[in-house]
């Protein structure tokens, strides 16, 4: 049990049966009344943020969230294939619960994949990833402004923001956390 008063950034815990973890907080004590905890925090499930304020003595459950490094290895139209490096077992996840790391991910990548109570919620890529370029527009000589970027699509799908000087083919190193364009391999 953890309570409201020991909340830190980092620190999850449960409330109704779901998991949270605490973005922001703030004690305050005010000059009257009573202390209270001003607390940010995030539903791990559904990623929903809320704001709310705690009686520091409030206690809660601690969440146990469980991280395992899983290999990415094939798509068979409806789900996503994953597989435990350590025991060799593979998982099945939906298009919903892989949808923001999937599009900078090739097969036989690994990815974090975050567990509550035995059951994945959270698939996080790799933070950077190289792939290749297969579609873009070609550069047009004279566009001399100031960071002049063009849209260009990867090999896994993706579209970002490169450039004028990449072209198809080249491979380019991506931050998956904002999805920008870091350098030209």
């Amino acid at each position: 049990m953890i309570s409201a008063g020991d909340f830190r950034k980092g620190v999850t815990f449960e409330m109704d049966g779901e998991p949270y973890v605490i973005l922001d907080f703030q004690h305050v004590k005010p000059g009257k009344g009573a202390a209270f905890v001003r607390t940010k925090y995030k539903n791990l499930k559904t990623g929903a943020i809320r704001e709310d304020a705690f009686n520091p003595s409030d206690r809660f459950p601690r969440a146990r969230i469980e991280t395992k490094e899983m290999q990415y290895l094939y798509n068979d139209g409806q789900l996503y294939y994953f597989m435990d490096n350590e025991t060799f077992e593979q998982i099945p996840l939906t298009h919903e619960e892989v949808e923001g790391a999937i599009m900078y991910m090739k097969e036989n990548t690994n990815a974090m994949i975050r567990f509550y109570q035995g059951k994945p919620f959270q698939v996080d890529a790799p933070n950077f990833v190289e792939l290749q370029i297969t579609e873009t527009e070609p550069g047009v000589r004279g566009d001399t402004a100031s960071n002049v970027t063009k849209l260009a699509t990867v090999e896994t799908g993706a579209v970002v923001h490169v450039p004028l000087f990449v072209n198809e083919g080249d491979i380019v190193r991506i931050d998956t956390r904002t999805g920008e364009y870091m350098s030209r391999k």
